[in-house]
């Protein structure tokens, strides 16, 4: 590998760890409207399967969303009044083990997350592996698919009512 494909390569490994720093940070604060603005306008999923291996066209998923239901679901979390979210959880979630591939022009992104959630002097715990696929957009990207797969998928669990 060149120098010049070296500094490329991490340049592109800064850009999408930072972007998804960014898609947390706007989850964990409830700024829905600019968390949507990071999907792209077609041809999107949002998934977080009930089991490791699942297949959706034969299962039900905890979330299985194209870009029409999740700017539903977008619009329900901005209504302030869905009560499983009244007063909203407060949210923290770590990111690691980013790794980074590519596929006809799209960008995958598998990295684990632990997430925090604070609700009614609860605290919870979430954990799992979610898989971005992302497409450039500028000098950015926007999100094509997103799966979040928990650690406890196939257990029940208890009220998802916030974005993961």
């Amino acid at each position: 590998m060149t120098t010049a494909t070296l500094e490329r390569t991490a340049l592109s490994a800064a850009a999408v760890e930072q972007f998804l720093y960014l898609e947390a940070r706007l989850q964990d604060e409830h700024r829905y409207d600019e968390w949507e603005a990071l999907w792209a306008d077609e041809d999107t999923l949002y998934w977080v399967p009930r089991r490791q291996g699942a297949d959706p066209a034969r299962e039900v998923s905890y979330v299985y969303d194209n870009r029409a239901r999740l700017s539903s679901r977008i619009r329900q979390l901005n209504t302030g009044v869905r009560h499983s979210q009244a007063p909203q959880s407060g949210l923290r979630r770590l990111i690691s083990n980013i790794e980074i591939g590519e596929n006809d022009g799209e960008v995958e992104v598998q990295s684990n997350f632990i997430l925090i959630e604070s609700r009614r002097a609860n605290l919870t715990t979430w954990a799992g592996r979610t898989t971005h696929v992302l497409v450039p957009a500028g000098d950015s990207f926007r999100i094509r698919r997103k799966t979040v797969v928990l650690v406890n998928c196939d257990e029940a669990i208890d009220n998802l009512a916030f974005l993961v």
